[in-house]
């Protein structure tokens, strides 16, 4: 059959391009190794670069921010937070939007220091765990045996790595310079069921096990050797399969501006969010915000076709934006982010019976 020369044709899809520039980027540096080498005091001297902008600094279990900052010339800013998920990814999308308004406005690039990725991690790990523990099933198993060995499902560790990637998406957008210190250490080499293999060991990174292949440039530091580049992304620095670059007199100002060649001009790596369809960008905006009015702005405005939304995606997001106004309605009232654990129950129960007892002592 043919078509009708008065048929209407689909619209052509154009191209899009763009020239390469061949600027070198900002860098995610990961430095990594044993404790004792030096990863914080390389990062805290970096600070004292006149070829920077301000550095922020968010210290994760490490305790030792405000202890760098006696090194001569250092010059760096703690950032706070109350330990939860939340108010630290808010600080990184804080930075990240500082950054990004410094980068705009021609000012030498803003440094983010995380101290460290393995406290991270950790914390996610952690919370997994505590999720696992949570589950109905689970729960039934330790109230017969509390020592019994559970199983925690592949949805709760997707969680975490969920989480994860959405600091290391701001660290490698950053538009300035964003440093992971993590520890590292030479541990039993496992086979593929777990099981060690006798006189045989491999170096392990405590962290997100996929942290070494999202940084830029992947830093190795030991007690009793100069720093090594384990891999590096860049034309300026060629690291060959298992022959790490030796780095003698280290500094990270010299890494990133001398031998890696960036320089003012640089720009944060151009990566749009991967996303499997239109409706989880819209997922992530209606999860992060905390006002009714807003989420009612953002229900109203989904069917634009400017958002280019099919129907069922729409009424996807629309019935997410519903879900969330309810939380807001009715706020959990525990700690954490999930059902509270026997601990939490009781340490509220805990703080009531206090608060009768201040009262009753005030009449």
């Amino acid at each position: 059959m043919t078509a009708s020369t008065g048929a209407a044709k689909a619209p052509g899809i154009k191209i899009k391009t763009r020239k390469p520039t061949g600027i070198v980027p900002w860098p995610l540096l990961l430095i990594e190794g044993e404790e004792g080498a030096g990863k914080t005091y390389s990062a805290a001297q970096f600070s004292s670069s006149d070829r920077i902008g301000q550095m922020y600094w968010i210290d994760l279990d490490e305790g030792s921010a405000d202890e760098y900052a006696a090194i001569e010339g250092a010059d760096y800013l703690i950032i706070e937070h109350d330990g939860t998920y939340r108010d630290i990814l808010e600080q990184v999308e804080a930075v990240h939007a500082e950054a990004r308004r410094a980068a705009a406005a021609g000012e030498p690039p803003v440094v983010l220091v995380i101290d460290s990725g393995s406290a991270l991690w950790r914390m996610l790990t952690n919370w997994t765990y505590e999720r696992g523990r949570r589950t109905t099933k689970n729960r039934a198993l330790l109230q017969e045996d509390p020592d019994a060995a559970y199983d925690i499902g592949r949805n709760l560790w997707n969680d975490a790595l969920e989480r994860w990637n959405r600091v290391i998406y701001l660290l490698r957008t950053l538009p300035g310079i964003a440093i992971v210190l993590a520890r590292g250490k030479e541990v039993s080499a496992t086979d593929d069921q777990g099981q060690p293999i006798r006189n045989k060991t491999e170096w392990k990174v405590a962290a997100q096990k996929d942290l070494g292949f999202d940084a830029t440039c992947w830093i190795r530091m030991k007690r009793d050797r100069d720093p090594q580049v384990i891999k590096v992304r860049s034309l300026r620095v060629q690291v060959q399969r298992g022959k790490p670059v030796t780095l003698a007199n280290f500094s990270i100002e010299d890494l990133v501006f001398n031998k890696l060649g960036c320089s003012v001009e640089s720009q944060p790596r151009v990566m749009p969010a991967l996303a499997g369809d239109r409706v989880q960008p819209w997922l992530s905006r209606i999860d992060e915000l905390e006002d009714k009015e807003a989420l009612g702005a953002l229900w109203r405005s989904v069917p634009d076709p400017a958002n280019r939304l099919s129907r069922d995606e729409i009424a996807t997001v629309r019935a997410a934006a519903e879900r969330r106004a309810a939380e807001l309605e009715s706020p959990r009232s525990g700690i954490g982010e999930g059902p509270l654990s026997d601990a939490d129950k009781l340490r509220a129960a805990a703080r009531r019976k206090a608060a009768e007892q201040d009262a009753d002592a005030e009449q």
